[in-house]
């Protein structure tokens, strides 16, 4: 899930990435895919695609095993089970090329453990009433509010990556309109989003700092290193100039 379309530019010499991005992306790379050595059996995108197509049954098992058929229960079935299911058409229409390396088993299994797992954990909160949630708004404006930002972060990580797909099937280059026409990364932007609205619903301390974890240390990561990679095109000084990070006028 990059964010870099194309125009006819040349290349310059590109700005290395930080030493602390780097270095965290070997260590990752490292843990999650090569972990030990051994044999590859599986895709990465097999791993995460176990995690994204399960999540509906599993929330739902989980509502069965608790006896919750509570409004709160239903209503994230329906946001985190239809995000997994909305991956996986996505998947299907425009596979993330990045996703396609074969991985270790030790590494495939650490990438799930890490941090694909603890996504599980989220609808166990709140569905097992460890949660307990006591929402600061009413239970429906609440639920209005975690819904739109999840259909809207949908929309936004699906529109991204299929400009970011299928432009780049045609030319490659640095993509500067569309989605990435004011924001540089609307496709992290969009996951964020997402998973925002997920946390929002469990209203935990737990999937803050699991969410902390994923987007400090995985996807700003990801994000600077994309940086540094893009760098490389003539127009990118002044396309990073106009351009914001992930909010407009925040960020």
């Amino acid at each position: 899930m990059d964010a870099s379309t194309p125009t006819a530019s040349g290349t310059v010499a590109p700005t290395p990435a930080p030493a602390w991005a780097a270095t965290t992306r070997r260590l990752t790379d490292y843990l999650s895919r090569d972990f030990l050595g051994g044999p590859r059996p599986w895709k990465f995108s097999w791993v995460i695609n176990f995690q994204k197509a399960g999540t509906f049954p599993v929330l739902l098992l989980l509502m069965w095993h608790y006896d919750n058929w509570s409004m709160a229960a239903w209503v994230y079935l329906a946001m985190h089970g239809s995000y997994g299911l909305v991956w996986i058409l996505k998947d299907l229409a425009f596979p993330d090329p990045s996703w396609q390396v074969r991985v270790t088993i030790l590494g495939g299994l650490n990438g799930f453990l890490a941090v694909l797992g603890w996504y599980w954990v989220f609808g166990w909160l709140l569905i097992s009433g460890s949660a307990a949630p006591a929402y600061p708004l009413p239970d429906p404006l609440w639920f209005c509010l975690s819904i739109s930002l999840c259909i809207l972060g949908c929309a936004v990580m699906i529109a991204a990556d299929a400009q970011k797909y299928f432009t780049l099937r045609l030319q490659r280059g640095l993509i500067t309109d569309g989605m990435h026409r004011y924001v540089r990364h609307p496709n992290y932007l969009g996951e964020m989003m997402i998973y925002g609205s997920f946390a929002l619903m469990v209203w935990h301390w737990l999937p803050v700092v699991v969410l902390a974890w994923v987007w400090l240390g995985l996807f700003a990561v990801n994000m600077t290193m994309k940086e540094a990679s893009m760098s490389r095109y003539a127009e990118w000084a002044a396309y990073r100039k106009r351009t914001w990070w992930l909010v407009p006028l925040v960020l």
